[in-house]
């Protein structure tokens, strides 16, 4: 659910440009509310959730806190009763509203209000309206407003949107090209780690064989050089496929420099003597605040990692 909220917000310059201050955080705030952020729930690598998240039969018999009957008008597509509706999803969409607001956050052609992508990225515009500077806590306001109008509900909300923001902004997506290639990798966070494993297409069968005997050949996924070049291939940049090899594009940011010298989007390396390209073994990608996402060894999925988790930093490089 991290990810789709990630997701959705780092895609809404694209649906609703002359928005602000959408982050993360916000479609949290209102997902933890809504769903308990599709908690009992699995979430597949592509944000399909199951069992579907479905609220009471709208029919205006009280069950469930509802007063007021509203008329099916998805004949039961997306919340199984053709009678009345029901909210549906992680976010609690009515079918008449998520058809009226809804985006394809994962890019498959198709829009869900349970798949946990769409989901997100169809709150994020909804949310923003014709264009809200969510900065601006009156507007954030009536922004939850119209997502349910009850005073106490937006309170409930906004509790858990400053509880998150209080984490701080490591996670969020930075807009324009460094934007597309962090969410490019996140969105493959939980595929297997494959040896010689990823291309520009996305994951891919390995070769054989890693220092530790994994054979990719078995393994459908990435190794952390086949991520970054499937992830910087987003935007038009061709990396070489090997960790070393990437190092000698862009701007090298050396080791001596820390890591306060990287930016989100950034390359990070790891080898072996930190001023001799030639011993990098690995590589991620920056998210800011220590942290990077990588596919980081045999046995061991695409993930978020500090960037302390290897020992061997040797710095970074911009290409973007």
């Amino acid at each position: 659910m991290f990810t789709a909220y990630l997701t959705g917000a780092s895609q809404i310059g694209a649906h609703v440009p002359g928005c602000k201050g959408m982050r993360w955080q916000i479609l949290a705030g209102i997902a933890r509310v809504e769903s308990d952020h599709a908690a009992g729930r699995q979430v597949s690598s592509g944000g399909d959730i199951t069992p579907p998240i479905t609220g009471p039969r709208l029919d205006g018999s009280g069950a469930g806190g509802n007063t007021t009957a509203i008329r099916d008008t998805d004949g039961g597509r997306w919340d199984g009763d053709a009678a009345f509706e029901r909210a549906v999803g992680p976010f609690q969409f009515l079918p008449e509203t998520f058809r009226a607001y809804g985006k394809d956050g994962n890019g498959d052609g198709e829009m869900s209000p349970h798949n946990a992508d769409d989901a997100a990225a169809s709150a994020a515009v909804y949310l923003c309206g014709n264009g809200r500077d969510l900065t601006v806590r009156e507007q954030l306001r009536a922004a939850i407003h119209t997502y349910n109008r009850s005073w106490a509900y937006v309170d409930d909300v906004l509790s858990g949107i400053d509880r998150y923001d209080s984490l701080g902004t490591a996670a969020a997506v930075p807009s324009g090209n460094a934007g597309t290639v962090i969410q490019a990798a996140l969105a493959h966070q939980g595929v297997p780690y494959s040896w010689g494993g990823g291309n520009a297409e996305g994951p891919s069968i390995g070769i054989c064989c890693s220092p530790d005997g994994q054979d990719g050949r078995t393994v459908t996924g990435f190794d952390c050089s086949g991520l970054t070049l499937y992830a910087y291939a987003k935007v038009g940049i061709r990396l070489p496929r090997t960790a070393a090899a990437q190092a000698g594009v862009g701007r090298r940011i050396p080791a001596s420099a820390g890591f306060g010298a990287l930016a989100p989007g950034d390359l990070v390396f790891f080898g072996y003597s930190p001023t001799s390209d030639a011993s990098i073994h690995h590589v991620g990608i920056y998210l800011g605040d220590g942290k990077m996402i990588n596919a980081p060894r045999p046995g061991k999925p695409v993930r978020i990692d500090p960037v302390t988790a290897l020992p061997d930093y040797a710095g970074g490089a911009r290409l973007l």
